[in-house]
């Protein structure tokens, strides 16, 4: 028992030895930790391998799809500019007045089917223009939009962190989806009310050149409806499926039309609809495109199943059946949260951070009172709220909304590090909260 919980940790370390300090690749990180506590509770290596190979091909089977094809609609929604159609629409509707809580709507919004970073970049432009424009300190705007993307990274399907953790413990990604959202909204107004609170005091100017791109509508951008539907009709979908699939009885023929609820076919419907919404067809820029969606895609997947690895030889050595005889219990949803936290504030990534803690916890699963449909949901919600703290100079999305809004070390980690620890904090809480409901 001692020496498994030795192992378990030593693997936990090594982990965040390897990608911290000698930056060593997540995927390259996790296969290593995972053959180290194998050998330290000496399996043999061939039942380590086995269950590498397991856990890394169970991983990609359930992942494959889903990431390409999310990874994708992001990449198509960018090319088309749907993401600055959005934004300007949801600016007119809330007025220049209201600047900062239109940037927090399209962050939310965008970053559906977007990662937080690429949505950063896309909607730069348009930030760095109402800065100039309305008055209101670029640190106020860059916050508010970098929060309402970071919300719904961590916490909505089809993410590839919260996405992979549903999969691994086998939750229901329509509920996952509704239940994530309700989650994200009071984290985004954290980040919005603390941006407003913290940043009004800090003036600082947008340098960057002004993206005419990403502030004027031009005859090649799709129309409101036609960007917007892309993101909306695969959420109605996969809701509607989880909703009405307990309901309709299997021998009605609205049955058979659920599929266009799976996650798979609600994001092929949307793939087909921003390509619907190309206005000028150019055979090698949506080339490149696609490509660099399905690339990106790739790494992510290659990280996701070495996590996948990684759990399954956890798996193998019993440790659930050990850790039975650990007063756990009490602990509940706040195992899996504050595993994210440590690896989150010590490796940056927040993909990882959720992968790794999934790795983890799922052989804790039933000793920490978390084996039920709605006790798997809140794990792997906890996972992501646990992941938002904090952003800090380790993690990459950190300099991203740094670089791109040109502001300094010092006004991020006061405005923007501290808004991403209370959002977690927010998060957490409601997700305790629907503990009590659900």
């Amino acid at each position: 028992m001692l020496q498994l919980l030795v192992v378990f940790i030593v693997g936990l370390f090594l982990i965040i030895l390897l990608t911290v300090k000698y930056r060593l690749s997540p995927f390259f990180a996790l296969c290593i930790a995972a053959v180290v506590v194998g050998l330290g509770v000496q399996l043999p290596a061939d039942a380590i391998i086995t269950a590498m190979k397991t856990g890394f091909g169970n991983t990609m089977q359930s992942l494959g799809l889903l990431i390409v094809l999310g990874t994708t609609l992001g990449a198509l929604l960018e090319h088309t500019k749907s993401t600055t159609v959005m934004a300007q629409y949801i600016l007119k509707l809330v007025g220049e007045k209201n600047a900062a809580f239109a940037m927090s709507i399209t962050g939310f919004l965008v970053g559906l089917p977007i990662f937080c970073d690429s949505g950063y970049i896309v909607l730069s432009g348009l930030n760095n223009t109402l800065a100039r424009k309305t008055g209101i300190p670029m640190i106020v705007l860059a916050v508010c939009l970098s929060t309402g993307l970071f919300a719904v990274h961590a916490l909505v399907p089809p993410h590839p962190g919260i996405t992979a953790a549903a999969l691994l413990l086998q939750v229901d990604l329509g509920k996952l989806l509704w239940t994530g959202i309700l989650v994200a909204i009071p984290a985004m107004l954290t980040g919005y009310f603390w941006a407003i609170y913290a940043g009004k005091k800090i003036s600082v100017q947008a340098i960057t050149p002004l993206d005419k791109e990403a502030t004027e509508i031009i005859q090649q951008c799709p129309g409101v409806i036609s960007a917007f539907l892309p993101v909306i009709l695969p959420i109605v979908l996969i809701a509607a499926k989880s909703v009405l699939n307990s309901q309709i009885p299997p021998t009605h023929f609205l049955h058979s039309w659920l599929v266009l609820g799976d996650p798979v076919a609600a994001l092929t419907i949307g793939v087909l609809l921003a390509l619907n919404s190309i206005r000028k067809y150019n055979s090698n820029g949506l080339q490149l495109v696609l490509q660099h969606a399905v690339e990106k895609a790739g790494n992510i997947l290659m990280i996701t199943a070495a996590g996948g690895a990684f759990g399954a030889v956890l798996t193998a050595t019993n440790i659930g059946q050990y850790a039975s005889q650990l007063p756990l219990k009490h602990l509940g949803i706040l195992f899996p949260f504050l595993i994210a936290v440590i690896l989150k504030t010590a490796q940056g990534s927040t993909t990882v951070a959720v992968i790794t803690t999934t790795s983890i916890v799922l052989p804790f699963l039933t000793v920490l009172g978390l084996a039920t449909p709605n006790g798997t949901i809140m794990s792997v919600l906890a996972m992501g709220a646990g992941s938002m703290i904090v952003s800090h100079p380790n993690d990459s999305y950190f300099w991203v909304v740094a670089k791109f809004s040109s502001v300094e070390m010092k006004p991020m980690l006061h405005v923007f590090t501290i808004a991403t620890f209370f959002m977690g904090l927010m998060a957490f809480g409601m997700i305790y909260i629907l503990t009590i409901f659900m």
